[in-house]
């Protein structure tokens, strides 16, 4: 195992989502790992790359803790020895993307006759030259996908507690602040939910063609803004549901239900 890596069995229950829209792209992850009840760690599953003005990479990680540390080691590896391969000299998002699901299969192999699951996925995102902005999501197979208009988010980890607040709310057309609210709060609904994912959460911002990652914010567990963003969302839901319609309506259904059954003889 390379030096200063986590043990193999440390799992990355997190969950990171990428959003993608005209205006640029939003990353947001959590920073909870743990192997166990007694074996909580924090770890960032956010890792930025590039050379402003040239080209920028974002790397969200979720999974086996040692396969996405040595995955992101090696990334920094053939950077600093100038690979002929690399982050640096890759041509587009989706050659980057072919780069780095070989080098996570090629780590998942090193532990591959042991015990225990030790698939990574990760979504890379970012921006090459004059190239589109774009995000993707590489499986641990080392095969990917990117988004598409009608779904402009990808996430990892515990995906499912955080996604209909995307689905209702995400667009092509939407602002950055916006998307970034809108990733913040689908956050808040996995932390609700699910005790295995956790803060500090990270929250990258890049605008299309800036070709700079200069507006990156972290909160911590004692975060004020996050208590608010918390507080607020759980306020407005409840107010929304006061407003929902009267259960009244339910006896009409019914009677309406039974004529139809008397109709039909059953």
């Amino acid at each position: 195992m390379i030096e200063g890596l986590a043990p193999c069995g440390f799992l990355e229950m997190t969950y990171c989502v990428a959003i993608a829209v005209n205006a640029g792209l939003v990353f947001c992850s959590d920073s909870l790992t743990n192997a166990g009840i007694d074996q909580i760690s924090t770890y960032s599953k956010m890792f930025e790359f590039g050379i402003e003005g040239e080209r920028q990479f974002v790397i969200l990680t979720a999974g086996n803790l040692a396969t996405t540390q040595a995955t992101i080691a090696r990334l920094k590896f053939d950077i600093k020895n100038r690979a002929s391969t690399n982050l640096y000299n890759v041509s587009t998002i989706e050659d980057a993307a072919d780069y780095l699901g070989e080098i996570s299969r090629l780590q998942q192999a090193k532990h591959s006759t042991k015990t225990g699951s030790f698939e990574a996925s990760f979504i890379m995102g970012g921006q090459i030259g004059q190239g589109r902005p774009e995000i993707i999501l590489v499986y641990p197979e080392g095969n990917h996908i990117t988004t598409s208009s009608d779904t402009p988010y990808l996430q990892i980890g515990e995906s499912k507690y955080g996604k209909p607040i995307l689905d209702r709310i995400l667009t092509p057309g939407l602002d950055l602040d916006t998307c970034a609210m809108c990733a913040l709060v689908s956050m808040d609904s996995t932390l609700r939910s699910n005790l295995s994912v956790g803060p500090p959460v990270d929250v990258l911002i890049y605008k299309s063609g800036s070709l700079a990652l200069n507006n990156h914010h972290r909160f911590e567990h004692d975060s004020e803004f996050l208590r608010d963003v918390k507080r607020t969302w759980d306020g407005l839901l409840k107010d929304a549901f006061r407003q929902m319609p009267s259960l009244s309506w339910a006896a009409n259904w019914d009677k309406s239900g039974g004529a139809r059954s008397e109709a039909s003889g059953e």
